[in-house]
């Protein structure tokens, strides 16, 4: 089994897709940060529409985006990486577009609008996980992907921030982040096209097996990723919830709660990921769901303390569900790209990212439902249902160590 023992910057550039797709990825993320907080604000300041009428738009359109997700798999399949990445965001740059355009009260072209921005969402991490796929492997793939996570983490902070420094304008001044936003989007999207990255999936496999070989079920992995994917939205949801209506603390807790959130991956998702190459990818990702299961229950023993304690408590406990989430997010995506034939490798990841996408999407209607029956029932439901996940995992590399032999023997990373 291959492990990386030190990062060399100039590499995983290199196994990230080369200086012109980092530059794209940045630029990408950070004109998501400058429109993606805002976007329901928008809506309702900018637009006039009704807070439940824009919420609904929203939802409306990162269903539809994964309702997209089998075709961006076959186009995938075919060959296609860094044109399904620029396809990806010139699909956000008419959303964007629209949205400029769009009149107050006009309801359809907001909808219109943030269809196609959820299509390009949904979109967008597939094809950039299968582009990466192509250029690097082994470890160095898991290590171009953690990098890539840590640079885009980082531009979405950057362009949240400069968001937030719009605001002080007024509501109107929103419009000009959407502006910056369609821009941004446009260059990464001619970016990420001059990159022309291609697989060539006929050398993958015989033309039979093409044709008649599916992608890996990996039913459990993809049942135990709707669980995981709840952690990522505690910093954002969770933790404000029970920090501000609960416990009543100010305000600047959860936000100092999600600076460092967002630090700490930008900071040690490489260095973690890369610290985890020594285990396989399935253990690691076992293991990010037993650390995810300590921080619910340590949530759980903070909120016990008294309103003097708990606040602080919760904050420290934060920095491990961080860490939880860093060893997933280093696991999970290389895990799939490990486990999937080239030829069927963008129906492989269309399949994980709809397990990824419908757990983002269903968890703030989770926990805005349980937390108002006290912190057992979240961080309880929370922690039983993040073990379960970890075990299904860790059992069904026993199924497939007894199916493939020889076969897994070959991919002892894995």
């Amino acid at each position: 089994m291959a492990t990386i023992t030190r990062v060399q910057p100039r590499v995983l550039v290199r196994a990230s897709g080369g200086p012109r797709y980092a530059v794209a990825l940045a630029v990408d993320a950070l004109g998501t940060g400058l429109l993606r907080p805002f976007l329901l604000l928008y809506g309702v300041t900018v637009l006039r529409l009704s807070a439940p009428v824009t919420g609904t738009a929203m939802t409306v359109g990162i269903v539809t985006g994964l309702v997209c997700m089998p075709a961006v798999g076959r186009w995938l399949d075919r060959g296609a990486r860094s044109t399904v990445v620029a396809a990806s965001m010139l699909v956000r740059v008419l959303g964007v577009a629209l949205l400029l355009a769009a009149p107050a009260g006009h309801v359809w072209l907001f909808a219109t609008a943030a269809l196609f921005l959820g299509i390009g969402n949904q979109a967008w991490p597939t094809a950039h996980a299968a582009l990466v796929a192509t250029v690097a492997h082994g470890r160095e793939r898991d290590t171009a992907l953690a990098g890539a996570r840590a640079l885009r983490n980082a531009a979405l902070g950057v362009g949240a921030l400069l968001a937030t420094a719009c605001l002080a304008g007024g509501t109107t001044a929103l419009r000009a982040p959407a502006a910056v936003t369609a821009l941004a989007y446009l260059a990464a999207a001619a970016l990420a096209w001059s990159v022309h990255v291609h697989a060539h999936p006929a050398e993958a496999a015989p033309a039979k097996d093409r044709d008649d070989e599916p992608a890996p079920r990996m039913l459990a992995l993809l049942a135990a990723n709707v669980i995981y994917v709840f952690c990522l939205n505690v910093p954002e949801i969770a933790l404000p919830l029970v920090l501000v209506t609960q416990l009543h603390a100010s305000p600047v807790w959860p936000a100092a709660v999600f600076v460092a959130n967002t630090v700490l991956v930008v900071t040690l998702q490489v260095p973690v990921t890369v610290l985890m190459s020594r285990f396989s990818r399935r253990t690691v990702l076992a293991l990010s769901g037993v650390v995810l299961t300590a921080s619910y229950l340590g949530f759980l023993a903070a909120t016990s303390l008294g309103h003097g304690w708990s606040t602080p408590a919760i904050a420290m406990v934060s920095v491990v569900c961080t860490i939880g989430e860093i060893i997933y997010a280093g696991s999970a995506t290389a895990l799939v790209t490990a486990l999937a034939p080239a030829h069927v490798m963008g129906r492989a990841l269309a399949r994980f990212q709809l397990s990824t996408g419908f757990g983002l999407a269903v968890s703030p209607a989770v926990i805005t439902t349980v937390a108002p029956h006290g912190p057992a029932a979240l961080w309880g439901s929370l922690a039983a249902a993040t073990l379960l996940s970890a075990f299904a995992v860790a059992t069904e590399k026993d199924q497939e160590t007894r199916l493939s032999g020889s076969c897994n023997r070959e991919r002892a990373g894995l």
